[in-house]
């Protein structure tokens, strides 16, 4: 049964940071891990995304310069940094993690429960 267990979310206020993790566990063939958020009455939205082997990132406009993803891949853990927040970074955080493609059109394959992130101003 493949999981993905995060954790890290809170109340900030904004310009503070936070670190989400997720880590990945069960028989799954993975080649990359990714984060989406979704705030209330919007759709969900891709944020982060690194593959596994190569080290390769992409994320979307509204968080470069601020968040940072990366991997430890013998805990089978992602990490997102996140720097700088802003009231708009506010939402629930998931976790995926992708059995095939690219950083730069990720699909999900399975999802993480979510942890919600709130920015105050």
């Amino acid at each position: 049964q493949v999981q993905l267990v995060e954790s890290g979310g809170g109340l900030v206020q904004a310009g503070g940071s936070l670190r989400l993790s997720c880590t990945l566990s069960g028989r799954t063939f993975s080649v990359g891990m990714g984060w989406f958020r979704q705030a209330p009455e919007k759709e969900r939205e891709f944020v982060a995304a690194i593959s596994w082997s190569s080290g390769s990132t992409a994320y979307a406009d509204s968080v470069k310069g601020r968040f940072t993803i990366s991997r430890d891949n013998a805990k089978r853990t992602v990490y997102l940094q996140m720097n700088n927040l802003k009231p708009e970074d506010t939402a629930v955080y998931y976790c995926a993690a992708t059995s095939g493609g690219s950083v730069w059109s990720f699909r999900p394959s399975y999802w993480g429960q979510g942890t919600q992130v709130t920015v105050s101003s």
